[in-house]
């Protein structure tokens, strides 16, 4: 398999790719890689890269709004060694945590296509095969929700997506759904902040406490 940075099997998305390093050539502007701790126990998958977010800074959920409540809620468990993320050199570290994306290429208005989510799932399908010790997954939104299962070969319509749900699936791993937590969701309050870690709560449940988890 091809390496994650040099794939353009979407022509939509290396179009989209192009255009932004010729208009932005400060961005990082190619697939983003996921960000942690290799031998991590929770693996999240969000959506896609952000425009001004990842697709700039070459890190899931570091510099845009997306990743306010996402790292502040990671150092808040004990997962980040910082509660906010700026840039791909602010020396932040994951702690028992890796961050990916069901989608690793920004697509126009932040909606990839259904062809597009199948053609780059063989990614996430990979590293979960190379990391037999991530026993808890979060699927922030339907779509990362849709692309763990068929990831892991499961049929999407025997687990249900819903926020706060946990699924223990077929080889022991266990599901964890969240809403996205976009601007959209947040501002309009579907997704609060309490509602956010009570999810976070159940996730600490399953893997056991942190001795760097914060109050």
């Amino acid at each position: 398999m091809k390496s994650i940075e040099t794939c353009r099997d979407c022509p939509r998305l290396a179009a989209f790719l192009s255009e932004c390093r010729a208009a932005r050539p400060g961005y990082f502007a190619r697939p983003v890689p996921p960000f942690g701790d290799a031998r991590a126990r929770l693996l999240i998958v969000g959506l896609a890269p952000g425009y001004h977010g990842a697709n700039r800074t070459g890190r899931p959920f570091t510099g845009d709004y997306a990743g306010v409540l996402l790292y502040s809620t990671l150092h808040r468990y004990g997962f980040s060694s910082q509660a906010t993320s700026v840039a791909a050199d602010d020396g932040l570290r994951l702690d028992d945590c890796r961050i990916t994306n069901a989608v690793k290429c920004v697509p126009p208005e932040n909606k990839p296509e259904t062809g597009e989510i199948k053609t780059c799932n063989r990614y996430l399908a990979a590293e979960l095969a190379a990391a037999p010790q991530a026993h808890v997954i979060l699927a922030l939104g339907l779509v990362a929700h849709g692309a763990v299962l068929r990831a892991l070969a499961l049929k999407p319509g025997g687990w249900k997506f819903a926020h706060g749900a946990r699924h223990v699936l077929p080889d022991g791993r266990v599901l964890h759904d969240s809403y996205h937590c976009s601007r959209y969701n947040t501002q309009t309050g579907r997704l609060t902040e309490p509602a956010f870690h009570a999810v976070f709560e159940a996730i600490r449940a399953d893997l056991g406490p942190c001795s760097t988890a914060r109050p």
